[in-house]
């Protein structure tokens, strides 16, 4: 195996792993008007992320960095062809965590009011357009014989998008209740487990809709095999959440969310970003990859970095591994 194909390989797991992780905190954020009932439940649920969400997002700024280290031309044309959805996603990123951190500095009710309707929203709209913006590389853009995106914003939205859009949305929805659900006590927890069955029964039939189209558009043996394991693991985690073991339910549901992002990447490969005009102009991890020289040296720097990074998220997560509840919350000033 190439080193090209080594990075394809593994910035396909770092989008994994920001999927999973950053998922369920996009879900949270969403259940903060669909689940909490007051202002000390919406508190539970934000809590639940609290100590992680903004380690989460450094998968997001690692799968970016890789990309543009190890394929300089795919994150030029990905990046300048998507830019108003990126745009919003990143600008959404920013005020969600000025939300976070700014929404108890103050008492009155407004200000925190406020400030809970940009995390729900901040949570929502990038939960779609990752979704969208995946979709639209997995089905091909207009780019032309100079790898430049020659289409506009429009041409992102379509019927496939918009679904992958939609499922991503429920999806991580679904993988956030069950993270509540595996995290709370008490009637907020009940709660979270009947929301999480409602929501993956809907996620079920939009995420079967979508990977049957991509796997009939695209798919190989491959891709079938990837898809198989995602529509099961979530049939799993309906089962396990339904029977009370949310930690198998959260686990199935990071499973489902893996498997399909690695159906994307199988059905792209040995593409990185189709041309729907013309199949000689998608770029390939050979034609959009750096030189051998830096993915050499990119690949040193991975093997030290990573176990580190991951030894120290995964401590964190055990430091905080305890669930909560509106016990917990102290009384307001």
């Amino acid at each position: 195996m190439e080193l090209h194909d080594v990075w394809f390989v593994l910035i396909a797991v770092l989008w994994t792993g920001y999927f999973f992780l950053e998922g369920f905190d996009f879900g949270i954020g969403v259940l903060t008007k669909l689940l909490a009932r007051d202002r000390t439940e919406k508190r539970v649920l934000i809590n639940t992320i609290g100590p992680v969400w903004d380690g989460n997002e450094v998968w997001l700024l690692t799968a970016g960095g890789a990309t543009f280290a190890a394929f300089p031309e795919w994150y030029a044309t990905l990046f300048s062809g998507f830019y108003l959805p990126l745009l919003i996603i990143l600008g959404c990123l920013i005020v969600r965590g000025v939300a976070f951190e700014y929404r108890h500095k103050r008492s009155e009710e407004r200000w925190q009011a406020n400030w809970e309707h940009a995390i729900f929203w901040t949570s929502l709209i990038p939960a779609f357009l990752w979704g969208v913006a995946f979709a639209n590389i997995a089905r091909g853009v207009k780019i032309d014989q100079d790898m430049e995106y020659v289409g506009n914003v429009l041409d992102l939205l379509n019927v496939y998008s918009v679904l992958g859009g939609l499922v991503t949305l429920t999806l991580f929805t679904f993988h956030g209740a069950v993270f509540a659900a595996l995290k709370t006590v008490g009637d907020i927890r009940d709660r979270a487990r009947a929301l999480a069955t409602r929501l993956g029964v809907v996620t079920a039939v939009l995420a079967l809709a979508f990977l049957i189209w991509t796997q009939a558009s695209r798919g190989d043996v491959w891709s079938l095999v990837a898809m198989a394991v995602a529509v099961l693991a979530l049939v799993g985690a309906l089962a396990f959440n339904l029977a009370g073991r949310e930690g198998w339910a959260f686990a199935l549901s990071g499973i489902t969310i893996a498997a399909a992002v690695a159906m994307l990447f199988l059905t792209l490969f040995p593409n990185v970003m189709p041309s729907s005009l013309d199949a000689a102009w998608s770029l390939t991890v050979t034609n959009a990859s750096s030189t051998p020289y830096t993915l050499k040296i990119m690949t040193w720097c991975a093997a030290v970095a990573t176990p580190l990074v991951l030894l120290y998220q995964g401590w964190t997560y055990w430091v905080f591994r305890k669930r909560i509840g509106t016990q917990h919350i102290v009384d307001a000033h």
